[in-house]
């Protein structure tokens, strides 16, 4: 539903993209939503079907939400409203796919894009979520965290009189409601020290934190490739690290549906499908 239409991969491009792999002995992998669509989770900007092309629904904005009782109000209302079906997402054969990649030690890390926490259920250890995971809360005045389980609860109880429905889907689990559906929505308080409490993740605005760009740095620094999957890198926070791998003589493969901002770096490409490209590749250890 939320995929583009494409082409399946051709005999020659799968062949160049399994050369690519064959001689790489530690590689890293950065994947974006593309990677979870086939899961059922819509990204934001895919022609005709992201976010963007479906709906007026904008992703909140980082300041607004810091600085705004009413915007916090209406993200918790929306979120609490789509979490029911966002939270419990299953891994798709791409998510698999390179979870068994790890196990033969030729991936040597994977970077994601994605708060869905995927990648962690398909059984990827060795593995660094850039922008977070809408999977856990955070206190944005003191060192507070919970699961985001334990947040739907929180707002439950807080909300025993208070219900809405919608049948949109978002990228984050962040739903279409009008404002009279919003009204009288309680947003809980910190349990630690009554402040605001925030999903662990990096919104639009927001900066990913330097120790993190650091480590995802180093870990790059230590590989010999790098494989862009599902990602149009349209997000600086991603591209840096192929404008990185490039400068560092790097080769590059991408496998995404459409444009993405690191094509004239690549060595290699494929418009397809990541689940149809990714499972048909061979990796073995390396001996």
């Amino acid at each position: 539903m939320f995929v583009p239409k494409c082409k399946p991969p051709q005999a020659g491009e799968l062949q160049r993209l399994q050369d690519f792999i064959s001689h790489s002995r530690k590689l890293l992998v950065l994947t974006g939503a593309g990677v979870s669509t086939e899961s059922g989770i819509p990204d934001y900007r895919s022609e005709g079907v992201g976010l963007y092309a479906r709906s007026p629904n904008r992703p909140v904005q980082y300041q607004d939400f810091v600085k705004d009782p009413k915007i916090r109000q209406r993200y918790w209302a929306r979120n609490y409203v789509g979490w029911p079906m966002f939270g419990f997402f299953l891994p798709n054969r791409s998510h698999k796919t390179l979870a068994d990649w790890e196990k033969t030690g030729r991936l040597h890390w994977l970077v994601t894009q994605n708060v869905d926490a995927l990648h962690f259920k398909a059984g990827s250890g060795r593995i660094t979520e850039l922008h977070g995971s809408a999977h856990r809360v955070m206190c944005l005045d003191c060192d507070y965290c919970l699961s985001r389980c334990e947040m739907q609860d929180l707002i439950a109880a807080h909300n025993r009189h208070w219900s809405a429905t919608s049948h949109e889907m978002a990228p984050d689990a962040d739903v279409q409601l009008t404002d009279e559906q919003i009204r009288g929505f309680q947003v809980p308080p910190c349990p630690g020290c009554g402040g605001r409490l925030k999903p662990q993740i990096v919104f639009f605005g927001d900066n990913v934190a330097k120790s993190v760009v650091e480590f995802v740095h180093e870990k790059l620094r230590e590989s010999d490739s790098l494989l862009l999957a599902g990602t149009s890198l349209q997000v600086y926070s991603g591209y840096r690290f192929a404008v990185a791998a490039s400068d560092q003589c790097k080769p590059i493969a991408i496998v995404n549906i459409g444009e993405t901002r690191a094509d004239k770096l690549a060595t290699v490409k494929v418009q397809s499908k990541c689940g149809d490209v990714l499972p048909k590749l061979t990796v073995t250890k390396y001996l």
